[in-house]
C-alpha cells in the first residue's frame, strides 16, 4: 500500500506544488490538504510548505495556527505522526507549541534569497533518517522571519537532547552558502521535537529534488525518502 503525505495550502501558501511534487518524486502519494478541513484524509505524514501564510500578518504563521487543520495535525502530532515544517511551517510549527521557540525579522531586517549549507545535526528522526550525522548539504533558502530564537534554558536543552537537527554550515563564504544568513541563534536551522516525529526547518528541500530543477541537487530529497523508509517500515 503507497503511503500517503499530504501537503496542507493556507491563505498566501506559495510552495504548496513544490512539496506535493517532492513527496511524488520520493515515490509517496502526494495529498493535497486545504487548511479550513479537519479531515487530514487518512495521510499518514504532513508537510507544512512554505510562502507567507495570511500575509504574515500579526507575526508569521500565527493566524494559520488557528486554522481548523491544525487542530488535527497538533493533536495527530502529539499521537506520533510525522510532521514536518519548511520555512512558513516551521513557523507555523512554533505558533503551535509544537516545537519550542520562536522566529523573528532577519538581524540584517531584508529579504534573502540564496542557496544555502546546512550540516546535519540529527540523522534519527523520521524526516532526517536518509542522511549521516556531520553531512553538509545544500538547499534555497528565502525568509524575511527566519532568526530562530529562544531563551537561554530552551536552547540548552535542544543541545543536551540532541535536538538541534541542522545548522549553518560555518566558514566559507556566503555566496557560496556558507555562514548565519540571518542571525538564528547559535546557528540553527532547524530542530525536532523531543519524540522525533515534528522537525522544523528554515530552508527549503523541496527545491532540491531533482538535477533539472530548483538548485540542480537532489540533497533535499532525503527529507522525503526518510518518511517514506519510515512509513513502509511502521507498516
Amino acid at each position: 500500500m503507497t503511503s500517503r503525505i499530504g501537503v496542507v495550502t493556507f491563505p498566501g501558501t506559495l510552495d504548496d506544488q513544490d512539496a506535493l511534487r517532492a513527496v511524488r518524486v520520493a515515490g509517496a502519494e502526494a495529498v493535497p490538504l486545504w487548511h479550513r478541513d479537519r479531515d487530514l484524509h487518512q495521510v499518514d505524514a504532513v508537510v507544512l510548505a512554505g510562502g507567507f501564510s495570511y500575509g504574515d500578518y500579526l507575526r508569521a504563521g500565527a493566524i494559520s495556527r488557528f486554522s481548523p487543520v491544525m487542530e488535527t495535525i497538533i493533536e495527530q502530532a502529539k499521537g506520533g505522526m510525522p510532521v514536518l515544517g519548511i520555512c512558513n511551517g516551521f513557523q507555523i510549527l512554533t505558533e503551535a507549541h509544537l516545537l519550542p521557540g520562536a522566529m523573528l525579522r532577519n538581524n540584517h531586517l531584508h529579504f534573502i534569497c540564496r542557496d544555502q549549507r546546512l550540516t546535519v545535526e540529527n540523522a534519527a528522526t523520521a524526516w532526517t533518517a536518509d542522511y549521516e550525522q556531520g553531512q553538509e548539504i545544500s538547499v534555497p533558502l528565502k525568509n524575511m522571519d527566519g532568526r530562530y530564537t529562544a531563551d537561554e534554558r530552551t536552547l540548552d536543552e535542544l543541545e543536551a537532547e540532541g535536538r538541534v537537527a541542522f545548522r549553518y554550515t560555518a566558514g566559507g563564504n556566503a555566496a557560496d552558502g556558507y555562514g548565519n544568513p540571518n542571525g538564528s541563534l547559535r546557528d540553527i536551522a532547524g530542530i525536532t521535537n523531543a519524540a522525533g516525529n515534528v522537525v522544523g526547518l528554515m530552508p527549503h528541500p523541496e527545491h532540491a529534488v531533482e538535477p533539472l530543477i530548483g538548485t540542480g541537487g537532489t540533497d533535499g530529497l532525503g527529507f522525503f525518502t526518510s518518511i517514506l523508509k519510515k512509513l513502509v517500515s511502521a507498516s
